[in-house]
């Protein structure tokens, strides 16, 4: 499912409900490998996340998937993929400050072959070290946008997470 199959159908309803009924100030939204489309499709829909967003009294911060191994599922898809989060930074330009681009690359890079991809062997998918390294990141960044203070990575990078087998099957490196 595309982008914008997704923003029309019954799941934007729901959360649209969720987003209201949650009273957020903040919503987060990761540019997926999914967020296919044309560019007008991409626009309309992230302009719908930040209309929906600003009407429940939240601003919207976008943030880029991390770089993925280009393989044959996404090969149809790559350049739909790398309009996203161009798109999606655009719409945060034009948005009156409703919304906002973070640029995850400082975390992942570009490449994802690199060893600060943080990707399991498959190129794909995340690993634990990965999820750490973004969860600082993001957390100091959006700290210094809200005005807050994050967690210390200590007090939650240590935990049993780390070690769950979900990570174990991605044969990440320790």
């Amino acid at each position: 499912m595309y982008i914008s199959q997704f923003f029309s159908g019954d799941s934007w309803k729901r959360l649209a409900k969720d987003i209201e009924s949650f009273r957020p100030t903040v919503v987060a939204y990761q540019i997926t490998t999914y967020d296919w489309g044309s560019r007008d499709q991409q626009r309309a829909a992230y302009e719908k996340v930040v209309d929906t967003a600003k009407d429940a009294g939240a601003d919207v911060v976008f943030v880029p998937s991390p770089p993925i191994k280009i393989d044959g599922f996404y090969k149809q898809h790559e350049a739909q993929m790398r309009t996203a989060p161009k798109v999606a930074a655009e719409v945060a330009g034009k948005s009156g400050g409703a919304a906002t681009f973070l640029d995850a690359s400082k975390v992942w890079g570009t490449d994802a072959t690199a060893k600060q991809a943080l990707r399991a062997p498959d190129g794909i998918h995340n690993c634990q070290q990965g999820a750490a390294a973004f969860a600082k990141w993001f957390s100091g960044e959006l700290g210094k946008q809200q005005s807050f203070t994050p967690a210390p990575v200590d007090s939650w990078a240590q935990k049993s997470w780390t070690g769950d087998e979900r990570y174990g099957k991605l044969r990440c490196a320790a």
